[in-house]
């Protein structure tokens, strides 16, 4: 055979396990995302499985699923929900299914916490290297997941103000350190309550009206409260290390 250089797929398992001693009583729990592919076809499986003989509750996910094409144009994908588990039960959190070419690179992130305490993380990465190119050591801030935005509008006016809330959040260049989520929610008659919620709690609130101008304003006071939450946020962390 001749010796050229060929494209390999390396895949990257990183997993590093959490351990919050008094807030999660040392329990054992594991997340992980199991990778299918078919050509170029990828299924990517996040499940948790609970190795204690009792029933767990208060659990949150985050499958985060980067994509960079050939063109070096970056797409995402994600999931969060709340979910529990039975004694030794294995459960499936989410399925993503996404096209996949030679020439692509694929960074996905699973995050679990209970209580707003990340317990488990695990990672998987494919990337495209060339035969004889050594593999770079990791660094831990790629662990760190920034300016992911969650859309969980129902209805034209809440996916209005989700693409005024990300243009803006672009411009500003901030990108928290943080999962946003957009959450629209039925009220009384045809009206329906919008709002921003940040480690499962919720900054700004209001009532989604249909004006462009009142939608834009309830922007501006979300990115005013982001700031200050971050702000107080960091202040926290400082505190506890």
């Amino acid at each position: 055979m001749k010796n050229k250089a060929v494209i390999l797929f390396i895949i990257i398992i990183f997993f590093t396990p959490f351990s919050f001693a008094q807030e999660f009583d040392n329990y054992e729990l594991e997340g992980k995302i199991n990778l299918f592919r078919i050509d170029d076809f990828l299924t990517l499986r996040a499940q948790a499985l609970n190795h204690e003989s009792f029933f767990i509750n208060d659990l949150n996910y985050n499958l985060v699923v980067l994509k960079k094409n050939s063109e070096g144009k970056l797409s995402k994908k994600s999931e969060s929900n709340d979910f529990s588990l039975e004694p030794s039960e294995e459960k499936q959190l989410a399925v993503i299914k996404l096209n996949f070419k030679k020439n692509e690179e694929l960074k996905v992130y699973l995050f679990i916490k209970y209580k707003d305490k990340l317990v488990h993380r695990d990672t998987l990465f494919l990337l495209p290297m060339k035969e004889g190119v050594v593999k770079k050591t990791v660094n831990e801030k790629q662990f760190l997941i920034k300016g992911i935005v969650i859309d969980r509008s129902l209805t034209k006016i809440g996916k209005d103000y989700h693409d005024f809330f990300y243009k803006e959040y672009l411009v500003t260049k901030r990108n928290y350190p943080f999962i946003i989520k957009i959450v629209e929610k039925p009220a009384m008659g045809r009206s329906s309550i919008l709002s921003i919620e940040v480690d499962r709690k919720k900054i700004h609130e209001f009532f989604a009206r249909p004006e462009e101008d009142y939608l834009k304003a309830n922007v501006a006071q979300a990115m005013r409260k982001l700031r200050g939450y971050n702000q107080k946020r960091k202040a926290t962390f400082q505190k506890q290390f």
